[in-house]
């Protein structure tokens, strides 16, 4: 049976931590930033974990 491949999708969108936790980027920050407060577009820039519901899926297409 041959090797399960990357979802190159996810791998773009999915990175792993040290420890094992995977991390995503926040949705809501790529336009009409004008009328967000900067508090919210520099929280929106911070790195979030998976939620824990997702987690098996998004390891499953990582390949983990």
């Amino acid at each position: 049976m041959p090797k399960m491949k990357t979802d190159r999708g996810a791998a773009k969108r999915f990175k792993v931590t040290g420890t094992g936790k995977l991390r995503r980027r926040r949705a809501f920050r790529s336009h009409i930033l004008e009328k967000k407060s900067s508090t919210r577009t520099r929280r929106l820039g911070r790195e979030a974990d998976v939620s824990s519901g997702d987690v098996r899926v998004v390891k499953r297409l990582l390949g983990l």
